[in-house]
């Protein structure tokens, strides 16, 4: 393998996170390989400097990015990738690479599930494409992309079994408005982050039905506890759950108006259809498609989880959300 050290970096997406990845770049790196899903996208970025269509704000200098919409030629020349699309387009996306990704270090930056597999993205590479587990970095925090657009100051939690290529991937996102931290978490991180979007939908949809802060509160403080016996049975690594990877995310996903889950979830709860909320919404929520992903994997681990069971059920069982979310603070403390 090159030498990480070299930073020798690719981008593979260009949604608002992706866009909010590229800003960071592009504080610490000369240039970097940077995959756009389209000819719109990479003539806008190299002739106007912004993405089109997320972080319009964002302003890059063309000359120190190496933009394509051929994503062989990115990953081929590239040896840290960050992998930043939805989880529902990552097959899709992937299926376009007929490349190796064997000397690569892989980095992503994905809080979902990829649907008809509903394996959390890790997972799904080392099963698809034969990555090995220290060839794998994950990027998690209580980051909102937005947040990163107006340089407000964040935190991002860098989880790897290697601990010296995690430090290069800080290196490569370290600046004066991000703070990050190194974590050998790599499961926990990536569930953590996927398990918050769910606890987030359903503040949304109590939010949606009329509830205070006060049960709000207490739907986190159950959600953070119900994580943490899922996130044992996944992994034993010794983790503090309190850590902003967890924690913090759980909070800024379940409370910001950012949040496209907790605005999912808020939908659902003011009386629109999953449907016609997935129509209404611009940006993909991670929990939707997350919800069903982690109830069937609960099928073997059998976890009394009453959130997620609520979120399941008013999303894909159709159940009322507001005599479900009812039958649910019953069983909170």
């Amino acid at each position: 393998m090159i030498e990480l050290s070299n930073r020798k970096v690719g981008l593979i997406g260009n949604g608002s996170w992706a866009t909010a990845i590229a800003k960071m770049l592009s504080k610490n790196l000369e240039s970097f390989n940077w995959w756009v899903k389209d000819e719109y996208v990479k003539d806008s970025i190299i002739n106007n400097r912004h993405n089109p269509n997320y972080l319009t704000d964002v302003e890059f200098n063309p000359n120190r990015l190496n933009i394509s919409t051929n994503l062989n030629e990115v990953v081929a020349n590239s040896d840290i990738i960050f992998i930043v699309v939805p989880s529902i387009y990552v097959e899709n996306c992937l299926s376009k690479l007929t490349i190796s990704l064997k000397d690569k270090f892989v980095v992503t930056s994905i809080k979902g599930i990829v649907p008809n597999h509903y394996k959390a993205v890790g997972q799904y590479l080392f099963d698809e494409f034969n990555l090995k587990q220290d060839q794998l970095g994950i990027v998690s925090g209580p980051c909102h992309a937005e947040e990163v657009a107006l340089e407000r100051l964040s935190y991002l939690t860098i989880a790897a079994l290697d601990q010296n290529k995690a430090k290069i991937v800080a290196d490569c996102l370290n600046c004066d408005f991000i703070n990050t931290k190194l974590s050998n978490d790599i499961f926990g991180t990536e569930y953590g982050a996927i398990l918050k979007n769910i606890y987030a939908i359903a503040a949304g949809i109590a939010h949606g039905l009329g509830y205070g802060d006060n049960f709000q509160a207490v739907l986190m403080s159950n959600g953070i506890r119900e994580m943490n016996q899922i996130l044992k049975q996944v992994d034993k690594t010794k983790r503090k759950i309190n850590d902003s990877a967890y924690l913090g995310d759980l909070l800024v996903t379940g409370y910001s108006n950012f949040s496209r889950n907790r605005m999912f979830g808020n939908m659902i709860g003011k009386g629109y259809t999953v449907k016609a909320t997935i129509m209404e919404m611009n940006m993909v929520a991670e929990g939707y498609y997350a919800t069903k992903g982690i109830a069937i994997m609960n099928k073997d681990y059998k976890i009394k989880a009453p959130i997620i069971h609520a979120v399941y059920s008013i999303l894909y069982e159709g159940t009322n959300p507001a005599k479900t979310i009812e039958k649910l603070s019953k069983k909170l403390d």
